[in-house]
């Protein structure tokens, strides 16, 4: 089987997410990465806080915290609400990391010896009020191309336009708020990506038809408007530190890498981490370098971090002219919006992901934002979209499907599955259609299409509704106890196999329905097609129990207490 390399775009320490930023990459990534494993795979799921840049420091100064020791407490509960969604990170890891320093600083040594670093003088934004050079994202105004009057100095959060200080009207600092900024010259160091503008475009060239074509058509732009030199230094205490041995003035004034420098290594460091744990057993490089025929590298992200990871990084990695592994596919998704309004962490719109683990648990939301993902285009989350998603699919389609078997086979033949007659024309019908289905919701995983392969395993349940209303063994048991035992039987089968295939959309619940029965050898990964037409996995006499509800019905009242507490009907 395969190597499978997965990552998905670094969360940024400041902050919980909200639910655009969870099904715009780390869900997605987990889905695929689950599945993959259930098909014999051999995967390695990376992630990482993104812990360095000025929101970093402006946040550990607002709550009082050395920037370290804030980082360090903002990472557990970003990965205490991960375990809560049952992320199944192989290692989740932080860029602060010595390991992501050892290998930031090597890059770029390597870059600088190559020719496609440039040290040089620049006119920076500085604050008589601050007494300090004021780095890009300490910069906030007017963005000159929207006119959003929040835009940050490297980049505007409305339009996504990458920017610099200097390209915003009316600045202030982001520290005292100061509109009394001068402009004075220090020393960075640049990345020369013009130099490596034609390379990237052979490899994005290379790839791009096998991306979707978002990601594609967002490296193309960038390609098509010219790769910029761009500096990749800052002046903050917090960072990966400019390697004194290279750059002896400028590590003497204490500057740090930019953080789009260092975070997208932080893959390659946080590999190592998860490797240095258990070194005797792991090997970091056999992922990373010289691995271009052995893994297959898939990343998942918005659309504002794809030009990043499909042209910025692909250039520092061509340019340390060393077989590091390069991205295979990119899995771009669109926005996730709040009534047609944009999420935002900042602005505290839209629903948080600790605060939607408080409300339900992490199965609701994960097949509803998986079902829903964003990724021919925009979609918009509604609490009415949600509840109903939430009734019609997972309560009524599957619960009531489980609950209704078990219950009356339990209340009419006891705690084991029963025997019941042969299976019939009806049950060969059933085995042909979920062995057609599941090829489908296999075909749509592969593919990467999850709002596809969501509706493929939503046919997947409702085909054993079908079943049901055709065999009523509340009607057969009347005339023929042998048809309904057969027909329950079959339709725990049926269960049995929902348990499997599920899990990488509803982990927790896929669980429940598994330990429904005891079987003596449940070690089934995934189900094949034989096995599917067969719907022999659960034979007569298996103890079973019937599990508590699986989803519970969403009421008009939740429905307006959700809305109250967070809002509705309102784009912003």
């Amino acid at each position: 089987m395969a190597r499978h390399l997965i990552t998905s775009a670094l969360p940024y320490i400041n902050g919980i997410k909200h639910l655009g930023n969870m099904v715009g990459s780390m869900l997605p990534a987990d889905v695929y990465a689950r599945y993959l494993r259930q098909r014999g795979h051999d995967v390695l799921y990376i992630c990482a806080t993104d812990e360095h840049g000025t929101p970093a420091e402006l946040a550990a100064k607002e709550q009082g915290l050395p920037v370290a020791e804030f980082c360090a407490q903002a990472h557990d509960a970003q990965k205490a609400v991960y375990d809560g969604f049952a992320l199944a990170f192989d290692y989740f890891g932080r860029s602060s990391s010595p390991q992501n320093v050892e290998i930031t600083q090597h890059f770029a040594r390597r870059l600088n010896e190559n020719g496609f670093i440039e040290e040089r003088a620049i006119r920076q934004v500085y604050s008589p009020t601050d007494g300090r050079f004021l780095p890009d994202r300490y910069v906030e105004g007017t963005c000159p191309h929207c006119g959003y009057d929040k835009a940050r100095g490297d980049q505007c959060e409305n339009c996504t336009r990458v920017l610099d200080p200097t390209d915003l009207i009316d600045p202030r600092s982001a520290i005292s708020g100061s509109t009394d900024l001068e402009v004075r010259e220090t020393k960075h160091l640049f990345l020369l990506q013009s130099k490596l503008q034609h390379e990237v475009e052979e490899w994005v060239a290379r790839h791009e038809d096998d991306w979707p074509q978002l990601a594609s058509s967002i490296a193309r732009k960038w390609l098509n408007e010219g790769l910029h030199d761009r500096a990749i230094t800052r002046d903050l205490d917090w960072g990966v530190p400019v390697p004194a041995d290279t750059w002896p003035e400028l590590a003497a004034e204490g500057k740090v890498f930019y953080v789009w420098f260092d975070a997208p290594i932080e893959y390659i460091g946080a590999t190592k981490e998860w490797a240095d744990q258990d070194p005797e057993n792991r090997d970091w490089k056999s992922w990373w370098y010289e691995a271009d025929d052995t893994v297959r590298y898939t990343e998942f992200m918005a659309k504002d971090n794809v030009p990043f990871h499909t042209v910025m990084f692909p250039a520092t990695e061509l340019g340390v002219r060393e077989p590091w592994k390069k991205v295979d596919y990119v899995k771009a998704f669109n926005w996730l919006t709040y009534y047609g309004g944009k999420f935002s962490t900042s602005q505290k719109r839209g629903v948080f992901t600790d605060q939607a683990l408080d409300i339900l648990p992490a199965d609701y939301w994960r097949y509803f934002l998986i079902a829903n993902a964003p990724e021919s285009d925009d979609s918009s989350f509604t609490w009415e979209h949600f509840t109903a998603t939430v009734n019609k699919d997972l309560a009524d389609t599957l619960g009531n499907f489980v609950n209704r078997v078990l219950s009356f086979s339990k209340k009419r033949f006891g705690e084991e599955a029963p025997a019941g007659g042969t299976p019939g024309e009806a049950e060969a019908r059933l085995g042909e259609e979920i062995a057609r289905l599941l090829a489908e919701y296999e075909q749509q995983m592969e593919a990467l299409q999850f709002r596809k392969a969501a509706a493929a395993l939503r046919a997947l349940w409702s085909a054993g509704n079908s079943y049901l209303e055709e065999k009523a063994p509340w009607l057969e048991i009347k005339t023929d106890k042998d048809a309904a035992a057969l027909t329950l039987r079959t339709a725990m089968n049926l269960i049995h196999l929902y348990a499997v295939v599920s899990e990488p959309f509803i982990p927790a619940t896929s669980a429940a329905m598994r330990q429904a029965f005891t079987l003596a050898d449940d070690t089934a990964a995934w189900v094949s097609a034989d096995e599917a037409k067969s719907l022999s996995s659960v034979p007569a006499g298996t103890p079973f129990t019937v599990p508590p509800v699986l989803f519970a019905k969403l009421t008009d009242e939740d429905l307006e207490t959700y809305k109250e507490r967070f809002g509705g009907d309102t784009a912003a």
